[in-house]
């Protein structure tokens, strides 16, 4: 899966591959792989890019084209 909304999110916040392997605990390769599709992206992985963009993973996988993020539901676990 070519997930393209990460290197235009990333980009649109002028961070690097490197800045954004930092934050989700890899390397910089790793990143890589996750937005060229060559590597699938685990959802914990998926759910704090979309937290770190402030967008929801239907933004970041190209279900929807509103980037708000979903409310946070009252019924937490």
């Amino acid at each position: 899966m070519n997930i393209t909304r990460l290197k235009e999110v990333r980009e649109d916040k002028d961070l690097l591959q490197k800045d954004i392997a930092k934050v989700l605990h890899i390397t910089q390769v790793q990143y890589s792989r996750y937005e060229t599709g060559l590597r699938l992206i685990p959802i914990d992985k998926l759910s704090k890019l979309a937290n770190f963009y402030d967008v929801s993973i239907d933004y970041l996988v190209g279900n929807t084209d509103v980037r708000k993020p979903y409310p946070k539901s009252k019924f937490k676990n």
